[in-house]
């Protein structure tokens, strides 16, 4: 199903038409208000840069005081009864914000300005809480995409459409206010048709001091250090992002030569790169939370950042071009890919980390996590302005610190995949598994989405593991040979899944006794533990008698056990098809198609091992 069908259900629609409204108003709002007190108020020129740099501050309060407890309100109550509240308050923001603009009141503006910062803040932990209520495990990363998308979008039509309405002559105010109401009322009734989302902790003790719960907060987003640094990559993507468009209508102005209607594309240009991005991380992913996709989005943030600064490094010779006029320039073009390709690489950067981050928290703590998520991007965005203003104040130009940011990218990707080897580890398994097969997946959704369940599949070739591995919804420890485990390069990605080496009793029984102790271990943990009961890969392309391992590992912990098969790898890459004279040559079946595919969990007391031998074969099938 594509993800856009999600567009027509309920379950999904109304919440993306209420959350893309309210992040046009926010954008519209800000941009007119822009506009209406420097260009029409006859403000001098300090008074105006007060007031633009006042705003964005304004705006990112209300992140630092009431993000822990709005994460508080959308765990503790129902989220759709919550998002109408939001909504009416958006309305009466709007018509407060008419009264600022008729009256030309920019203190009154300013309110609302901080109003409208306490709106997104109330519904941003709730917009990405509500989403793994509403949606299946398997819609997670194409729902994101749609939201991020959407998001985007509508930042730049309210970009646009603020700055256009306030400059209709003699009507700018009026115009301006009258959208943006009737977008809120719009907002709020979508709002009304999202279906109801139950409290994940009505329990709650509720704390109403900031500070403490801000702490608290913080504390319970760090308590998973993996969530955690999805949560500081998340973060970073707001802190690099906030670097490049504020430094847009300088590089614009400077080094494009173009007047406004240039800065409004290149801010097309990324918003609908960040948005193609976004929805191309499902069908990248296979409809899976694919963090492989990450380190991607980094790699192209940096190089295309970096082509940035090349592609015009200097001074534009002709100045008050407009955006036929730069397009039809030499180099244009250069610069049109460069800022959509940096768009598109952040959307597979920043969709699989909310996706991650979602599918990793427990609900009944996740809004808190994004509230704590919430807090730290507004941390991050500050201190990108502080970022660009000192560098600027240092003499770089706009193109230096796009330089500047592109490299420092490279240097905080290094740090958040050493210290979460998963992302890079995901990554060569992705990059190594696409290359090599096309998978086809079924029946997979009948792993536990979370709990202990012991998976079981057919031993095809070397590969088997990272064929799993890349295509699991949920991370599993794998016991396999330990000759395997120790493979150069392999070894990185076994180790870093936590795979579990194991040998044969007469080969090394400490190494064998080691391997149940972590495969129970892992399974009291609440892991996926994979095993090859065969014992050894396939020689002849048929399924060898299973070993007694299952059982072992049953009596010590019972589990449900998932029968999993393998199709089409026989032949292929790293298989023993070959005799080891001829392995060296080409496989039989580059690119070959593969499926993996699963049945229902049997019960830890219904195991037995002749029927769980004779279920694995009947899913392979003749398709060795």
């Amino acid at each position: 199903m594509s993800q856009f069908n999600l567009l027509g259900s309920r379950r999904f629609a109304p919440f993306f038409w209420t959350q893309a409204l309210g992040a046009f108003n926010d954008n519209a709002f800000r941009n007119a208000m822009v506009m209406l007190v420097a260009f029409q108020m006859g403000l001098d020129d300090k008074t105006v840069s007060l007031y633009t740099n006042l705003a964005p501050a304004l705006f990112i309060l209300p992140y630092f005081l009431f993000s822990a407890t709005a994460g508080q309100l959308a765990e503790k109550y129902e989220k759709s009864r919550i998002i109408r509240y939001v909504k009416l308050f958006e309305i009466m923001a709007m018509v407060v914000a008419a009264i600022g603009f008729y009256t030309h009141h920019t203190t009154l503006l300013l309110v609302v300005l901080f109003l409208m910062g306490l709106h997104s803040t109330t519904f941003g932990p709730i917009k990405y809480a509500i989403l793994p209520q509403a949606l299946k495990p398997q819609e997670l990363v194409g729902g994101n995409g749609l939201v991020e998308m959407g998001t985007q979008l509508a930042m730049l039509v309210g970009m646009i459409a603020g700055n256009s309405l306030m400059l209709i002559k003699g009507y700018g105010p009026i115009a301006a206010s009258a959208t943006t109401i009737a977008i809120a009322v719009l907002g709020y009734l979508a709002s009304r048709r999202i279906p109801p989302a139950p409290a994940t902790a009505p329990e709650l003790v509720f704390n109403w001091n900031p500070i403490t719960e801000t702490a608290r907060v913080l504390g319970i987003t760090k308590a998973d250090r993996r969530v955690f640094n999805a949560v500081l990559g998340i973060s970073w993507f707001w802190f690099f992002g906030t670097v490049l468009i504020a430094q847009l209508p300088n590089y614009t102005r400077i080094n494009l030569g173009g007047d406004g209607s240039v800065n409004t594309l290149v801010l097309t240009l990324f918003s609908l790169g960040t948005g193609v991005g976004a929805l191309l991380c499902e069908r990248m992913s296979g409809r899976r939370v694919e963090v492989g996709l990450v380190p991607l989005g980094a790699f192209g943030l940096t190089a295309f950042g970096v082509d940035l600064y090349f592609a015009h490094p200097h001074v534009a010779a002709v100045h008050g071009l407009d955006w036929l006029a730069f397009l039809h320039g030499a180099g244009s073009w250069r610069v049109v890919m460069d800022l959509t390709l940096i768009g598109v690489f952040s959307g597979f950067y920043v969709v699989p980390l909310f996706a991650y981050v979602q599918a990793r928290t427990p609900r009944d703590r996740l809004s808190r996590v994004i509230a704590g998520n919430n807090i730290l991007n507004a941390l991050f965005i500050c201190m990108a302005s502080g970022f660009g203003l000192g560098l600027g104040a240092l003499g770089l130009t706009a193109v230096q610190i796009f330089l500047a940011a592109a490299l420092l990218n490279v240097l905080v990707a290094v740090y958040i995949f050493t210290i979460v080897p998963e992302f890079l580890m995901r990554f060569i398994t992705w990059v190594l598994v696409n290359t090599l097969y096309r998978v086809r997946v079924d029946g997979l959704e009948n792993i536990p989405e979370e709990g202990p369940a012991l998976l079981v599949c057919n031993h095809v070739s070397f590969m088997d593991p990272l064929v799993l591995m890349a295509n699991l919804r949920r991370p599993a420890r794998f016991v396999m040979y330990y000759k395997i485990f120790n493979i150069p390069v392999l070894k990185f990605v076994f180790h870093t899944a936590k795979a579990i080496p194991i040998a044969g009793q007469k080969e090394d029984p400490a190494v064998l006794q080691r391997a149940y102790d972590e495969v129970d271990a892992a399974l009291a943990d609440g892991d996926l533990v994979c095993i090859f009961p065969e014992g050894g890969l396939t020689k002849d392309g048929d399924i060898a008698p299973f070993r007694p391992g299952v059982s072992r590992i049953l009596e010590r912990r019972p589990v449900p056990v998932v029968p999993l098969a393998l199709r089409g790898l026989w032949g292929s890459v790293w298989s023993r098809r070959d005799s080891m004279l001829h392995r060296a040559r080409l496989p039989r079946r580059f690119r070959a198609r593969v499926e993996l595919v699963g049945s229902a969990p049997i019960a830890p007391q219904d195991v037995r091992m002749d029927a769980l031998e004779a279920r694995v074969r009947e899913l392979r099938g003749d398709m060795a």
